[in-house]
This record gives structure tokens, C-alpha cells and sequence, in this order.
């Protein structure tokens, strides 16, 4: 796979608490072990974001969301079979997440990815990873690899090469809340 040459050198990189810069299913995301909360800190100093306002975390498969949420509503994931836009759920009673990953009221933004690159990545790492813009807060998401700013590319520790050339449209995620009734409010569409 011509992703390949990037897995290795972004394990390690995430794996020694590090960040990386690297293509998604929507836009170009930093990420790190979302399980590691002085590198979850990183991310948030690097794109001068209030603590306060939480970050998406990225798995691979929908058992990882039944390790990493108290009560998922199962229904969830009839739902998310129906969908075609990459979709960011969020879920109450998160688990065995960085502490400053999980909002103030227990909950936690999760995605299950399709992308190739992300899932290979996540599956060897064996913990979900943060997915946020690559941008500093406040600013326009890029949405190009040419789009991102300097300050971002320095601040990481690995920057992926795939996907750099590709100028294929992509846009944020739909987020949505699960409700305890089992409908979903749209936060974004």
C-alpha cells in the first residue's frame, strides 16, 4: 500500500507520546495517543486551544467504542450504517481516555474512520487517536496539506507524506449527540 512508508516512523512517533500531522476521512488532522494525556496537552498548546473545548478521537472499529464508552446506545451503530458523510458521534461515560480528552460532563466525540491510512494506524497502535484541525484555534481548517500553516508543520514530531498532493474536496465531520431516547440531535451537518 502506498501508505506503507508512513506507518512505521507515525507509530513510533505516537507510541513515544509524540504528535503527527496526517490525513483523515474528512481533513487534515494532528493527532496523538489519545490515552496519553501529556501529549493530548501537546496538541492543545500547539493549536493555543482552551481546554475546555473538546477534540475528536478516531477508532478503528466499533468494539473500540464498547471499550471506550460506559453505555453506548447500540442503536448507534444501526445509524451510522445509514450514513454517507463521515459522522462524529458523541457519547456519554467515556473510559480509559486521557482525562483532558473526556468533556466536563463525561462525554467524548468518537468517529469510527474509514480512511485507509487511519484505520492500518489506529489498528497497529491499539488505542484510539485524537483527530483535531490542523490549524491554530480560531483560524480557517485547511483543508489542504499546502493549506496548513508553518507554525502547525513545526510543532509536530512526524509529518505524513500521503495524501500530501491530493487536492480531492473533503470537509469536517457531522457531529451529532446521542440522545437517551435514542434520537440523534445534529450539532453539525
Amino acid at each position: 500500500m502506498e501508505f506503507e512508508k508512513d506507518i512505521a516512523p507515525a507509530l513510533a512517533v505516537l507510541q513515544a507520546g509524540g504528535l503527527i500531522l496526517y490525513p483523515t476521512d474528512t481533513i487534515w488532522g494532528i493527532g496523538c495517543d489519545a490515552t496519553n494525556a501529556d501529549a493530548v496537552a501537546r496538541v492543545y498548546d500547539l493549536k493555543q486551544r482552551a481546554a475546555a473545548k473538546s477534540m475528536i478521537v478516531l477508532m478503528a472499529d466499533k468494539r473500540d467504542i464498547l471499550r471506550y464508552t460506559s453505555q453506548p446506545d447500540l442503536r448507534i451503530f444501526d445509524y451510522l450504517e445509514t450514513v454517507k458523510k463521515p459522522t462524529t458521534i458523541i457519547y456519554d461515560g467515556a473510559m480509559g481516555l486521557a482525562a483532558n480528552m473526556i468533556s466536563e460532563d463525561g462525554s467524548v466525540g468518537i468517529r469510527l474512520v474509514n480512511e485507509p491510512f487511519c484505520r492500518h494506524l489506529i489498528k497497529r497502535l491499539r488505542k484510539p487517536l485524537v483527530s483535531t484541525s490542523a490549524n491554530i484555534s480560531g483560524q480557517p481548517s485547511p483543508a489542504f496539506f499546502k493549506e496548513i500553516g508553518e507554525e502547525i508543520k513545526a510543532g509536530v514530531d512526524y509529518i505524513v507524506e500521503y495524501r500530501q498532493q491530493d487536492d480531492t474536496p473533503r470537509e469536517p465531520s457531522a457531529i451529532l449527540k446521542w440522545n437517551a431516547d435514542g434520537e440523534p440531535t445534529v450539532i453539525r451537518s
